[in-house]
This record gives C-alpha cells, structure tokens and sequence, in this order.
C-alpha cells in the first residue's frame, strides 16, 4: 500500500539534498505539476520559481484559473505568454509525434531563458511513470512521445529535477491529498495542451474551436454531475476531427467539421474504459456544439473505445 506521508517525507530531504542553489518548475496548474511544485517548495522554500507558460493552447480561462491558485497558495511564480512562439512552431505540422517534440523544445528554451534570468541551474518537472513508459526507450515499445520526456533537447543546461518519476496517477493524488493541494481531483490534462486535440495542423482557429468545444463538454458534463444525474468521469474532454461532412442547417447544404466527445473511467491512465455517458446528456452536449460553432461543426460523435486498443488522448 502506498504511503504518501512516508514519500512526502523522504522525498523532501532527498531533494533538499540535491538542490543547492535555485531552481524553476514548469507549473501548468494540473495534479502532477502543482504536486511536485509543493513537494520542491516544502524542501527548498523560496528558492523555487514556478513558471506557466501560456503556449496558446490551454482550455477556456486556463490561465486565469492557474493564476488565481498560484496566489492561493502564495506561490513564487511567473506567467510567460509565449503563444505566437508556439503558434509559428506549428505552421505545417501534421504529424503528432512531431508535434509533441516541437512543443517540449520550445517549452524548455523558454524555461531556460527563465532559469538564466532567476539564476536558476535546476529545472523541476512534474514527470510521472505513465510519461516515460508510453514514450518508450530501447526495452519498450514506443506508444506516443510526452513533451515532457521525448521532446527533451540533448543540449540542455538545466540539471533535471522529477520527483514523481516512480509514481501513478492515483499515488500523485494521494500526495495531493496529504499535502492539501487543492487540484488534487482535478482531470488530466496534456502537457500540450488543445494541440493534441486537433487531428492536422494546429492553428489559431482550430484552437479556438476546439477550446469551445472542450468548454461545452467540461460544463454539460460537471452540471450533470453536481445535479446527480451521472457520476463525473475520469477524464472527458472534445477533439477536433480533420475531416469534413455535408450536413443541413437552416434547409441548405452546410459543408463542416466534426467534433469527437471523448469521456473515460480509469485509475492511473494506463488503461480506461469509455464512460456510459447518459443520452441526454449527450444530446445537450451535441445541440450546444453544432449552435454555438454553426459556422464550423456540423456533426458530433461519441467515441466508447476502451484503452486499449485506443490511448485516451487521440494524439
């Protein structure tokens, strides 16, 4: 059985140990980072920077939110907008592992840039097992690249700091809860955000749709819930499919995109089931979607794939 108490106290010393200096962690507001920026901040106190980096991709109010934690808690932090960086990265790229790779490179130069200026030699990430399993190495297969392990330059400056390397999902949250952390319950969410929600390139429009979309789900959905009409799921989230579909709207020909609702029950990520989402819930979710984005979704769907053979996340 695991011991969050026991962890979080031997934890604390290891790093305390470790770190000399000052350090940075990317900080993104969900379980694993904000965990680990408790953990840093228990052994190192002030000589922590946490740093959020708004790469363009993140869901409706985002930024705000993590912010108004980060105050919350009283944390050393800086937010740096770096989306027109992010943006011009993804000009053509379709690929996913791709994309994943071009988004850990440019998070880690902007936090080296960062470290510099804070007189930083250590970065923190809140990397757990999930991460460096699925991305592979020479014993294992390969299932998708994290930017957070896979799109790592050989070249950085930083010492790398990953205190929940070791640790699952469901043992993050338990720390989460010993330690008070407030999004100790929260969803998963990528570390690239919307991006890997959209199935081809990745522009400003289609992150503007897909956050939409992804709004419409996250609030149909925890309604429904607090209502008691169905139990929240693990994660549950939109992504924006590539193709297009002729459908009708006001008795003419309209020409759109379709939107996949994905919602999954699971443990530590590593495998999920599709979560039986009630119909009218799902009618709710559908006729918000095709209102609200007319002008670009005429179709949604409901995906109920099991992980496996499906990954949760599409990308």
């Amino acid at each position: 059985m695991f011991d969050a108490e026991a962890f979080v106290n031997e934890e604390v010393k290891r790093i305390r140990d470790t770190i000399r200096g000052k350090a940075i962690i990317a900080c993104s507001g969900g379980v694993d980072s904000t965990v680990a920026a408790a953990l840093v901040s228990k052994a190192i106190g002030d000589r922590l920077l946490t740093v959020y980096v708004d790469n363009g991709f993140m869901r409706k109010g985002e930024t705000r939110e993590v912010e108004d934690l980060f105050k919350r808690v009283g944390m050393n932090y800086l937010l740096v907008d770096a989306s027109d960086d992010f943006f011009s990265a993804m000009i053509g790229i379709i690929d996913p592992e791709e994309k994943r790779k071009i988004i850990g490179n440019q998070f880690i130069r902007i936090f080296e840039r960062e470290a510099k200026k804070y007189g930083a030699s250590y970065l923190v990430q809140g990397t757990i097992a999930p991460d460096w399993i699925e991305s592979g190495d020479g014993t294992r297969g390969k299932i998708k690249t994290h930017h957070n392990v896979g799109g790592i330059p050989d070249d950085m400056d930083l010492e790398l700091i990953e205190p929940l390397r070791d640790l699952y999902k469901d043992e993050v949250r338990m720390i989460a809860r010993y330690l008070g952390v407030e999004v100790a319950e929260r969803q998963p969410f990528p570390g690239p955000a919307l991006a890997v929600r959209i199935i081809g390139e990745v522009n400003r429009e289609s992150v503007a749709i897909v956050r939409e979309a992804c709004a419409i789900v996250e609030e149909e959905m925890e309604r429904a819930a607090k209502a008691g009409t169905m139990i929240l799921p693990w994660q549950y989230f939109a992504v924006l499919l590539p193709s297009q579909t002729v459908g009708v709207r006001d008795s003419a020909r309209a020409y759109g995109r379709t939107i996949a609702v994905r919602a999954v029950e699971s443990i530590d990520g590593m495998d999920a089931a599709y979560s039986k989402i009630p119909h009218e819930i799902l009618d709710r979710i559908s006729t918000r979607i095709t209102d609200e984005l007319n002008d670009s979704i005429n179709r949604v769907v409901y995906d109920i794939t099991n992980k496996p053979p499906a990954t949760i996340e599409y990308e």
